[in-house]
C-alpha cells in the first residue's frame, strides 16, 4: 500500500495544517470513488504533489484550498475511474472493492490496537459497505462521481458540475440515474445487530461443517463472489444457490483448516479467515431477511495484505 512522503516545505508554514487536515476528508471521498484504499492513497498523495508544486503565490491566491483540493481529488479519481475501467475488463476472474482492514471484533466491540491505520481514517458508514461500493462499480465514472460528491459528501450540483465538467442540469441527471441503481438494489434493512448473530450462526455451523445448518442460514438463491486476483481458479466465477455454497464451505473446511475470526468489513458484521496465522479471506455479507443473500470473498493477496497487521 502506498504510504503518504512528506513533502519538503518550511514546517512554520501557518497553512499547513489547514492544507493537512483536509487529508482525511480527501480519503473519505477518494475511497468511495475508487473502492480501493491504495488507489484513494495514491490519488490523494497526487493532489497535495500537485498543490506542493505550485508557487507560493499561486497558492496565496486560491481562497479555499480545501475546496482546491476537492476538486482536484475528484478530477484525479475521474480520470483513475476511466483507465480502471479497462483494467478490470481484463482481470483475472471477479472484481471486488478493497475491504477496509478494522481492528474491531464486532462480537465483543473491542479495539485491538492503538496504531492507526489509513482505514481508521475513513468514516465507517452506508457508503462504504460492501453492497454499496458493488453498487458504485455498476455506475459509469461520471455518475459514480456526481452521485457521491452530492448524495455522500453533499455538494451542490453547480459545485459538481464545475469538478466534473459539465453543466449542473447534466451532474443532476447522472446523479439521478445513479441514485435509481442505488435504490433498486437496496433491499429491506436488516439491523446490524441482527446481521451479527446471523453471521455468527455461519461461522459456528461452517466450523462444525453443518451443511443443513449453513442451508438454513443462506437464502436459496444466495451468491457467493470470490475475487482472487487470478490466484485462486477455483473460484473465478460466483457460486450461485445456497446448497451449493454450503457444500463448497464444507468441502473448504475440510481440506483446508482455517482459523475463522469475526471482524467488522466495511462497517458492516464479517468474518476473516486465518491459515497458518496469515490472512487468506476476509468475507463480507449481505444480509435480506435473515438469510444471507450475498457473500463476497476476497482472495487477492495483494487486497488482503493491511489486514496482515490487523
Amino acid at each position: 500500500m502506498t504510504t503518504e512522503s512528506e513533502p519538503e516545505h518550511d514546517r512554520s508554514d501557518p497553512s499547513l495544517s489547514v492544507i493537512m487536515s483536509e487529508r482525511r476528508q480527501l480519503i473519505n471521498l477518494a475511497y468511495r470513488l475508487l473502492g480501493s484504499l491504495a488507489d484513494a492513497e495514491d490519488a490523494v498523495q497526487e493532489t497535495y504533489a500537485r498543490w506542493y508544486a505550485m508557487p507560493r503565490e499561486d497558492q496565496d491566491a486560491i481562497e479555499s484550498p480545501g475546496a482546491w483540493l476537492t476538486t482536484v481529488t475528484s478530477r484525479v479519481c475521474l480520470n483513475l475511474l476511466g483507465s480502471a475501467r479497462v483494467r478490470r475488463e481484463t482481470y483475472v476472474g471477479e472484481w471486488i472493492p478493497e475491504p477496509l482492514p478494522e481492528r474491531t471484533e464486532w462480537s465483543t466491540a473491542r479495539s485491538g490496537g492503538t496504531h492507526m491505520d489509513p482505514a481508521d481514517r475513513v468514516t465507517l458508514d452506508e457508503s462504504v459497505s460492501m453492497a454499496f461500493l458493488v453498487v458504485l462499480e455498476s455506475m459509469t465514472p461520471a455518475e459514480r462521481v456526481a452521485f457521491v460528491l452530492h448524495d455522500v459528501f453533499r455538494y451542490s450540483f453547480a459545485e459538481v458540475a464545475e469538478i466534473v465538467g459539465r453543466t449542473p442540469a447534466a451532474c443532476r441527471q447522472l446523479a439521478s440515474s445513479a441514485r435509481r441503481r442505488v435504490s433498486s438494489s437496496r433491499a429491506s434493512a436488516t439491523s446490524t445487530v441482527r446481521q451479527a448473530d446471523i453471521v455468527r450462526g455461519f461461522k459456528q455451523v461452517w466450523e462444525a461443517k453443518d451443511i443443513g445448518g449453513l442451508i438454513g442460514l443462506l437464502d436459496p438463491n444466495a451468491t457467493v463472489i470470490a475475487d482472487g486476483g487470478g490466484v485462486v481458479s477455483a473460484v473465478s466465477r460466483p457460486v450461485e444457490g445456497g446448497e451449493l455454497i454450503a457444500r463448497a464451505c464444507v468441502d473448504l473446511a475440510e481440506r483446508a483448516p482455517l482459523t475463522i475470526l469475526e471482524r467488522t468489513v466495511n462497517g458492516q458484521p464479517g468474518l476473516v479467515s486465518l491459515q497458518d496465522g496469515l490472512t487468506v479471506a476476509v468475507l463480507a455479507f449481505d444480509v435480506v431477511d435473515d438469510r444471507i443473500k450475498h457473500i463476497w470473498a476476497v482472495l487477492n493477496p495483494e487486497k488482503l495484505r493491511p489486514w496482515t497487521t490487523v
